[in-house]
């Protein structure tokens, strides 16, 4: 029996488009530009799945949701919106939606959505308070946000550990405690630990606690993190850090859910999430043997990656005006940025990345009596930053040098930066993929967004580039000439 689809969307182009795709693969489209009709229909009892905008004329999708669940409990609703921001993908959660889908949203993406809802419908939690609504804890509308959002979103009611990659200021803590605020353990504590920032041969009795007499100094019993975090969320921060004894007894409690403490006996049972975190390369690592690789597999089943601040500049507005309302509720006096400032600002590589944006912010709203910052104080500001990162993206050398001369230039000023010391491990990676950017949009914008002659001049296969595009979350502009 073929399935019918019920589509609202106030846009005519979105419901012709939907319409054919639905309908060439196979199924039967009612399509409407409101909710009032949409409610008529499933009231009625009609449709198989609802793909729906979130803004229509007369009602709001996720004020409809609640009654659609409530009614049709079994009903996949399937929700697009415009608004991407982290809100929209929870709040499409919450009120029960099978997923959330941002505009302009990729059409096999949303036919292979609709095939597993309706072969493998899922049954939603119960949504949360509505006073958890309130807050951004993260900001941005790109692309590479949109997955995260949508991850995020479908962990929330799970205890599934997860491992966030990326490097450092990219906000690995803040998604944690997104994760943490919005999810079913939300009334439990949150809390974190910094491998980086603890003693080695403290990290064991930090996770698990000691008994008293239990080492040189330990006076009284004293409580580990996990104890901490009991019926709550376990951030460990900077992973690879960890000593191999440490990733021993980690594997272990892992594995048995049951730890004990320093110079203790008897096993204590946990109950706690585990989110971890790193700025390393974890295979790499593994094959150094400073990494167990049981341990890998165990923390990393569902992998997030956070993209540097370079790979999504177009949120740079939004992360600024964020940083700003910030700094507002903090006493610092209000600014405003102007369009040429912005635009600095996206062209800076932020080599700190989010975190270094939002320091940059702050000073300048401490530091500058303008109203309007203007596009030579931020000039002036960057400028007098020491550049973190090992290929400038601006102030490139030009004229005559070839790109090994501009790189070998580069380099050198790079670890000129760090005087006598060296910059961190991961060098060789990190020059790669910085430069890899910049290539691969480079020859999309030499052959106007024609994927096949941009595949042909950097000499990958399509496919190839294709999923570079995607993984480097580059933006593809087709020129409507010919190509």
């Amino acid at each position: 029996m073929t399935a019918t689809i019920l589509v609202a969307d106030d846009d005519a182009a979105i419901r012709t488009v939907l319409n054919q795709a639905l309908s060439r693969a196979g199924y039967d489209v009612r399509i409407t530009s409101n909710a009032a009709t949409l409610w008529r229909w499933i009231s009625a009892g009609e449709g198989d799945l609802v793909v729906t905008d979130v803004v229509m004329p007369d009602e709001n999708a996720f004020d409809l949701l609640p009654r659609i669940k409530k009614a049709r409990p079994e009903l996949p609703v399937l929700v697009m919106s415009a608004q991407n921001t982290f809100m929209t993908a929870i709040k499409a959660s919450e009120k029960g939606a099978y997923d959330y889908l941002p505009k302009p949203f990729d059409l096999t993406e949303l036919i292979a959505i609709i095939g597993r809802a309706l072969s493998e419908p899922k049954k939603r939690p119960a949504r949360l308070d509505d006073d958890m609504q309130d807050g951004m804890p993260l900001v941005g509308r790109s692309a590479a946000m949109q997955e995260i959002y949508r991850v995020l979103a479908r962990l929330m009611q799970t205890d599934l550990t997860l491992m966030i990659t990326g490097e450092s200021g990219t906000g690995k803590e803040l998604v944690a405690k997104a994760l943490h605020d919005y999810g079913k353990r939300r009334n439990g504590p949150f809390v974190a630990i910094n491998m980086a920032a603890i003693p080695r041969d403290l990290i064991e009795s930090e996770l698990f606690g000691h008994e008293k007499g239990a080492f040189t100094g330990a006076q009284t019993r004293s409580t580990g993190r996990f104890e901490q975090a009991e019926g709550g969320t376990l951030f460990l921060d900077e992973i690879g850090d960890m000593p191999m004894d440490a990733q021993t007894r980690l594997l272990r409690v892992l594995q048995q859910g049951e730890y004990t403490t320093v110079g203790g006996r008897t096993p204590i049972r946990t109950d706690v999430r585990i989110v971890a975190a790193t700025n390393k390369d974890l295979k790499q690592s593994i094959n150094q043997g400073l990494f167990r690789e049981d341990l890998y597999y165990r923390l990393n089943v569902v992998p997030l990656r956070l993209p540097p601040l370079r790979d999504r500049a177009e949120d740079i507005p939004d992360l600024v005006r964020h940083f700003i309302q910030q700094g507002e509720k903090e006493g610092l006096d209000s600014k405003r940025f102007d369009h040429e400032a912005l635009e600095v600002m996206k062209a800076y590589p932020w080599p700190g990345n989010v975190r270094e944006l939002e320091n940059v912010v702050r000073r300048l709203m401490a530091l500058y009596p303008q109203d309007v910052i203007a596009r030579e104080i931020v000039e002036q500001e960057l400028r007098s930053d020491v550049a973190d990162s090992p290929i400038s993206k601006i102030g490139m050398p030009t004229g005559t040098m070839t790109i090994s001369q501009a790189v070998e230039e580069n380099m050198r000023t790079y670890f000129a930066s760090f005087g006598d010391a060296l910059p961190p491990s991961g060098l060789y990676d990190r020059v790669l993929t910085e430069m890899e950017y910049p290539l691969i949009l480079a020859a999309l914008t030499a052959t106007r967004g024609n994927q096949i002659k941009a595949a042909d001049l950097l000499g990958l296969n399509r496919n190839t580039l294709r999923k570079k595009i995607r993984e480097l979350g580059v933006s593809v502009y087709r020129s409507s000439r010919s190509a």
